[in-house]
């Protein structure tokens, strides 16, 4: 993706930490344009043609105004990507904390859950995660709900840090390449099932392939019937249950006399 000035240059400060004068509607400025309409529209761009297609004059000219009145609103392309990553990030429903069937444990299954699902379905959006402070309201509001479900679990203020990182760094490699690797099939014009299928039958009676196809020949007879959606919520579900596991065992190791 072309780099923006600001991005090419030295750091920049983010959007949410600098202050900018409220925006004063001229006459000749389009009527019903504003910010939220704005980031609503790069949204759906991005979600349709990625970052690499994106540009001001293309979001200008699906608003159907001029790239500077999009301009009386973000001072750079930066700016808007990062509103764009705090508008999908309001899409994350946290869970109900009062709830008192559910415990720290199912809160952050939930969590987890719908982190996935925003990654998943804007899958421009890793990409910009590491390049963004996110420091946004609603990237705060996710960020606050996982620190007071983590600290049910009764870890140490020390360790929380790790082990919120150890479920959301696992939840954001998977989202990637399930995102990746579904993007790739819509290309390709197959299923998910079929592009399985298309890999299995190419490796097949291949050498270098025997000892990995031994083992996947297990997993398969017991996944008959099963789709690759399905083995692959399974394979999630149960790699979060290790890191919650993991996370038990550390605490309560740090609980023995």
């Amino acid at each position: 993706m072309a780099a923006t000035g600001s991005r090419a240059g030295k750091p920049r400060e983010s959007v949410w930490l600098t202050e900018r004068p409220p925006v004063k509607r001229k006459a000749d400025q389009p009527a019903g344009l504003d910010l939220d309409k704005i980031v609503e529209t790069t949204v759906r761009l991005l979600d349709a043609d990625g970052l690499a297609k994106f540009s001001m004059r293309r979001l200008a000219a699906a608003l159907g105004v001029t790239a500077m009145s999009v301009y009386w609103y973000v001072d750079t392309k930066d700016d808007l990507l990062e509103l764009a990553i705090d508008a999908v990030a309001g899409e994350i429903e946290l869970p109900d904390e009062s709830d008192p069937e559910k415990d720290w444990r199912d809160h952050l299954r939930h969590l987890a859950a719908e982190y996935r699902k925003v990654l998943v379905a804007h899958r421009w959006a890793p990409r910009l995660l590491g390049e963004y402070l996110n420091v946004g309201p609603r990237a705060i509001a996710f960020s606050n709900a996982t620190l007071r479900v983590m600290r049910g679990s009764g870890l140490s203020p020390e360790q929380i840090s790790g082990a919120l990182g150890a479920i959301f760094q696992f939840v954001y490699g998977f989202s990637t390449v399930e995102g990746l690797h579904e993007q790739r099939c819509r290309e390709t014009g197959k299923s998910l099932d079929e592009q399985f299928d298309e890999v299995i039958g190419a490796v097949q009676g291949r050498p270098e392939f025997a000892e990995t196809m031994e083992m996947s020949a297990r997993s398969l007879e017991l996944r008959q019937g099963v789709g690759v959606r399905e083995m692959r919520e399974r394979d999630f579900a149960f790699a979060l249950d290790l890191q919650i596991a993991g996370i038990e065992a550390m605490r309560d190791r740090g609980r023995k006399p």
